[in-house]
């Protein structure tokens, strides 16, 4: 069974060519060369890292609204519940719920990112 390579590494393998490339092009292509870098490196994190997060966070929801769903359902009647002001920051698990799930998506989309009076990692 032929299991290589996987989408991620397909991912992986175009953001590091464009970066092999990137010093050769004039200053307006080595930009967009970048942006199209992250691009790659966000999509690759989003393979491996986005299916867990959409677990919990479904996990998350389900457990504040009182019932299952699909992320998509789960997501538009929490929104709505919250814009509506039935669910506040006094409602049970929403906030641990909010910090779960934006700290998911921040690891996908971000992941340099350190919230304020956090150290950064030693490398």
């Amino acid at each position: 069974m032929i299991s290589h390579p996987r989408t991620e590494e397909l991912a992986e393998s175009v953001r590091l060519w464009i970066d092999e490339i990137r010093p050769t092009l004039d200053p307006r292509n080595a930009f967009l060369a970048r942006v199209a870098a992250n691009a790659m490196a966000t999509i690759a994190r989003e393979l491996t890292l986005g299916p867990a997060a959409d677990a919990e966070a479904v996990a998350r929801m389900s457990e504040v609204l009182g019932h299952g769903g699909t992320y998509d359902e789960l997501n538009t009647e929490l929104c709505a519940r919250i814009h509506s002001g039935e669910l506040t920051t006094e409602s049970p698990g929403l906030m641990l719920a909010l910090q779960v799930m934006a700290k998911n998506q921040l690891a996908i989309d971000q992941p340099s990112y350190k919230p304020e009076g956090t150290a950064p990692s030693q490398k």
